[in-house]
């Protein structure tokens, strides 16, 4: 049952626009294809991954504050009724990144799973008004061959993860002690991210396809420039809420 509505709302989509981007581009280059299929479903979860990174840029912000409610030596209830007030005073939902990861996971997934499982338009999933490639040209850019392993897109995928992984937010350290478990696995967790992930990520893409390591370079670029303009929004809510405190 679960396999069949992931096939009818994830899977089977996901495919019919690959194969309908593959028709419209000159030559039926698979790698621009995949390309563009990756930046389309990114951008149509821009909104919700947005949502999401401002939230923990948000979360950022208030980590010296809360850090000081931690620090204040009151009780757990007092602690958790300041700490309440603070997200009510700044409209802050620490399990909004969550849930709006949560939403975005499985459409994510079925996206990597379009190109782990083969490009096939020969398999009678296409929808009856989609039109079949003509051409499906694997030699992305007249280059490299999708199809087949690359060491060159896999290098670039590790590379690509270094850098998303480098502009993401960096763990907030505690205003005073050692911290506590939390503030240290949150540390080896980017720390993991930021310089073994990238070399994981490398491996996958050159065991599997070019047409994965292509999907994570395309995929690690588009959420780096997002990370970026976050970047922005973050320093602009940093400017405003010193201004605010200097009133």
């Amino acid at each position: 049952m679960l396999g069949n509505l992931w096939d009818i709302f994830l899977y089977e989509p996901l495919v019919n626009l690959l194969a309908f981007l593959v028709y419209i581009i000159p030559g039926g280059d698979i790698g621009i294809a995949i390309i563009l299929l990756t930046v389309l479903v990114k951008a149509a979860l821009f909104p919700l991954s947005q949502r999401s990174i401002l939230g923990q840029a948000k979360m950022a912000l208030l980590a010296p504050e809360l850090n000081k409610i931690k620090a204040s030596g009151k009780s757990k209830e007092e602690q958790a009724k300041d700490t309440f007030e603070l997200y009510k005073k700044h409209k802050a939902n620490p399990f909004s990144g969550c849930l709006l990861m949560l939403i975005q996971i499985p459409i994510i997934f079925a996206l990597y799973y379009v190109f782990l499982r083969g490009i096939n338009f020969d398999s009678g999933i296409l929808y009856s008004f989609m039109p079949v490639p003509e051409k499906v040209n694997m030699i992305f850019l007249g280059l490299v061959d999708v199809s087949q392993k690359s060491l060159a897109l896999a290098i670039l995928a590790g590379i690509s993860q270094y850098f998303q992984a480098h502009f993401m937010p960096k763990p907030t350290p505690p205003t005073s002690g050692q911290g506590t478990f939390a503030d240290s696995f949150s540390k080896s967790i980017h720390i993991q991210m930021k310089y073994f992930f990238p070399f994981l990520i490398a491996f996958f893409a050159y065991t599997l396809s070019g047409a994965i390591a292509l999907y994570w370079i395309a995929n690690n670029v588009f959420a780096t420039l997002q990370q970026l303009y976050t970047n922005k929004r973050k320093h602009l809510m940093l400017a405003n809420k010193y201004a605010d405190e200097q009133k």
